[in-house]
Formats: C-alpha cells, structure tokens, sequence
C-alpha cells in the first residue's frame, strides 16, 4: 500500500517540472518560427514547393475567401500548405477557411486509425478557432463536398496537401474536374523536406541513387517555417460548430481494432514524442536502433504518418545535437529524410506500388522461378493475424502489432519476409503483408508500409543474394540470425500470448 502511494506522490511533483520544460520547450520553437519572419508574407517562401492543379492561375474577381482543403498534413503550424494558403489570403486581404473531409471509410483503416485522426482534427480546429481561421468538418467524399463548398462560400483561390498514393490522388483530380473553371487549384507538398516532384523527375533504383540527390537540395528546403498566424481578415460566416462524437458515431469503419494508449494523438502530443526522443533516446539510436529490447526509436511515424507532427521540425531540432551525437543524428537523417523521401517516390513514380508487378524484373523472375517451391509451413491469414505460427518471435512482433499499433523497425523486416515463407505465393504473401500492416499498424496505408512490405517480400530498392528456396534471390532472415543480434528470448517474454484470465 505504502509503495503505491509513494508512486502517486512521485508522479504528482514530476508532473509540472515536464509541463514546465514541455512549455519552454514550446516557446523555443515558437520564437525560432517568428525569427524566421513575423508572417509568411514578409517570408522568402520557395514556390517550388507549389504546383498548379487546374488551369486558371489568377484569382478570380470579387473572390470571398482563400480555403486550404487539408488532408494528409493535419496540422497548423509547420505545414507549407496552410502558410501557402495564407500567404494568398494576406496577399488578397481575404479571409482564410480550413475544411477537411471526413470519409465514412478508407482502405483497411479501423477505429484505431480514424480515432487517431479525429482527435488530431479536433486540436486542428480548436488552434484554427484560437488564430480567426474557421475549420469545416465536411463529411463525405471531397468530389461530393468541396466543389458545393467552394461556390456557396465564393472561395477564389482552392489549395491542398501532396500525397502520392492512388486514392488520394484520384480524390485531387475529382475536385480539380468538378470545380468552377475560374477557381484556381494548387497543390503543395507539406508532408517531404524536399517536394518529391524536385526531389526526382523519376522513379530511383534505391537509397545510392536518391540520396546525392536530396542531400544537393536539403540547403535550399531544410529551412525554418515562419508562423501561422491570427488571420487579420474576419470571415463574413462562422464554421458551424463540430459534433465530434456523432462524427466518431457515423463511421463504417471496424471498431474491434481498439484504439491504443501509448500514443496520444494531435501535435501537442507529437512534438512532446520528438522532445522526450531527443533527450532520452537519441543518444542509444545510432547503436542500438535494431534492438527490439532497447528504448531508443523515435516513435514518431503515428505523428509523421498523419501528418500531425512534420517531419523537417522533426530534422531541425534533431539536428541541433549532431555536435554531441552525430552517429545517431546522421542515421536518424537516413531514416526520416533519405529512406522515408525514396519510398514517397516510389510510390509516385510507380503505379504497382502495393502488387509483385511493381518489383524490378529480376525479383519478378526469381519469384517466379521460385514459387512452387515446397514451403516448411503454410498458414491461413486468420493464424497469422492471430499469433498462433510455430514461431514465437514472429507470434510476438505480430501481437506487439496488434496490441499497440506498432511493430518494431527491425522485425517488421523479419515479419514480412516470413508471411512470403509460409504463404502458397508472392502474391498472396503480398496481399497478406500489407492486410496486417494496414489494419493493425497506426502508421499504416502510408508510402513506408508499402516500401516496406515490398523491401522485403520483393526485394525493392536492394540487390539480389544468394539463390534459395522459396526466396530466390531475395534477401533472407531467418531467427538464428535475429538471436545473434539481440535476446529474442526477452522479445517473446514481453509479448506472450496472453491467458483468458488477463
């Protein structure tokens, strides 16, 4: 009893010495922002983050209002859309609004995903009320929304985030055919350091090709952002007040996917992620990386794959302490810039992203000479979403995954290339893979999963290896070779199938 009680009593002090640093933390950031330019107006910003969608380029005459359609970047600050947006607004001496369009159900995203998404809105709309920028909460699919939006509200100038998959994409060129003619549309990539259609003009082989090539350009796009800020011009109508659970209530998506309690959504929460990482784990990331026992991710790709938190504010204050941890700072940048910006291509450049057709011909080939292969074991989907394989650190990774929407880097590797082990085809291991990745994983239906996934079942963006069964030429892991690198036996303690009772 006495124990507990000393635990509380520990927790209650602790708690305003980290709010204390957490806001001082805050007001460092605020004023590098404000150091870079009182607004975005006074700011050099670089138009080659911006493309033109539609055809129209002035805004048209007597124009109501600028409106920035925010969908995978969900944040204000630090986000090159919404500074573009306002930047036209301010430019125009026009209001600026904010709408986001909530789709009833996406892909393989559950209640775990869109419950992550929608809390990270409600503190969207509760900073953009703060700043005189109404936020609309449109529900339903943007071609069927947005174009009615834009005429009844006179919006004279449209702008949206970049993401390189199919349906968004497809969501970009519904509205550009629906909207009225002399509404200009453009487009801005908020989520990449540096904007993937300058980054490449193609698709690149693998991590030697396209990092000469984002590191040539990171002076010119790793800058500081300047502020959102408290928009002068008033609108003439307020956004209509948000019923958020009816919103949660509405969804058709699947609720037995709970939502976890490690991560709490919205950018407040990120960027405490990105401060707690810099301070306790950064110094162990460069070594200690690929231990799924050791503290020493990030944890940011819930906040980096929503949007919620940016990735170049991550860079920047990350880079603050290369002088004291330069391996860990130089891998971090690999990972977060070099590797996460390839995959962003990839999925641009090729349309077979998420099918064995996007995979060079060399893994094509070899996969296919490979497929009738005997394989040691074959499982249903149902035993690999469940746990049950003959493998305890697979079993592991995969209810690590399902209990906390998060697997560890390195085994996520040694996952798919396992499901491509015990399945009856690449195909099938493919569709399985990206199944559980996309379900389970908060990161999930985001350029990485289906870089990873193929990474590893199709060999994109590495070489070939020695020839074997079933594999082929593709690189192989087996569970002698994760025992040499950290204590499995540990891993699967931690992750035990767990009794009725518990």
């Amino acid at each position: 009893m006495r124990r507990g009680q000393g635990k509380r009593k520990a927790e209650v002090t602790e708690l305003p010495r980290v709010s204390r640093r957490r806001k001082e933390e805050e007001e460092v950031v605020q004023e590098a922002r404000r150091r870079a330019a009182p607004s975005v107006r006074e700011f050099n910003y670089n138009k080659k983050r911006v493309r033109l969608v539609s055809h129209g380029l002035d805004l048209k005459d007597g124009a109501q209002c600028i409106l920035y359609w925010m969908s995978r970047d969900q944040r204000v600050q630090d986000n090159w859309a919404f500074l573009y947006a306002q930047r036209l607004a301010l430019k125009q001496e026009l209001p600026l609004h904010v709408c986001f369009c909530l789709v009833p159900k996406f892909l393989d995203a559950t209640i775990r995903h869109y419950g992550f998404m929608l809390r990270g809105l409600q503190e969207v709309a509760e900073e953009c009320a703060e700043l005189n920028i109404p936020f609309h909460l449109l529900l339903g699919y943007a071609k069927d929304v947005l174009p009615t939006f834009v005429v009844e509200h006179g919006v004279g100038g449209l702008v949206t985030d970049f993401c390189p998959l199919r349906i968004p994409r497809q969501w970009v060129e519904d509205v550009r055919e629906r909207l009225p003619e002399d509404v200009p549309f453009a487009q801005v990539d908020a989520h990449n350091i540096v904007p993937c259609w300058v980054a490449s003009p193609k698709q690149e082989y693998s991590a030697r090709t396209i990092r000469g090539k984002i590191h040539a350009q990171l002076p010119e796009f790793l800058t500081e952002f300047p502020p959102v800020i408290r928009h002068p011009y008033p609108p003439s109508c307020p956004a209509e007040p948000i019923a958020w659970e009816a919103c949660y209530s509405s969804l058709q998506v699947d609720r037995t996917v709970k939502e976890v309690e490690w991560a709490t959504p919205g950018t407040a929460a990120g960027l405490a992620v990105l401060q707690s990482f810099i301070m306790e784990r950064l110094k162990s990331f460069g070594s200690h990386r690929n231990d799924p026992n050791k503290a020493a991710l990030s944890n940011l790709s819930p906040w980096f794959h929503f949007g919620q938190v940016s990735t170049q504010r991550a860079i920047l204050e990350v880079q603050k302490h290369r002088g004291k941890y330069k391996e860990s700072v130089d891998v971090f940048v690999e990972e977060a810039v070099v590797r996460r910006e390839l995959a962003e291509n990839f999925c641009y450049y090729n349309e077979n992203y998420d099918s064995v057709q996007g995979a060079y011909d060399w893994a094509q080939t070899t996969l296919k000479l490979h497929a009738k292969d005997k394989r040691p074991f074959l499982y249903k989907l149902q035993e690999l979403e469940q746990g049950t394989t003959h493998d305890p650190l697979w079993n592991a990774a995969q209810l690590q995954m399902v209990r906390e929407g998060k697997m560890h880097g390195f085994l996520r590797m040694y996952w798919a290339k396992k499901i491509l082990e015990w399945t009856r085809s690449p195909e099938e291991a493919l569709r399985f893979a990206i199944y559980l990745n996309d379900r389970y994983e908060l990161d999930g239906r985001d350029p990485n999963g289906y870089v990873g996934c193929l990474w590893s079942i199709c060999g994109i963006h590495d070489q070939g290896w020695a020839e074997r069964a079933i594999f082929g030429k593709i690189r192989y892991m087996n569970y002698a070779g994760c025992k040499r690198k950290f204590d499995v036996g540990q891993f699967e303690r931690r992750y035990a199938p767990r009794t009725p009772s518990q």
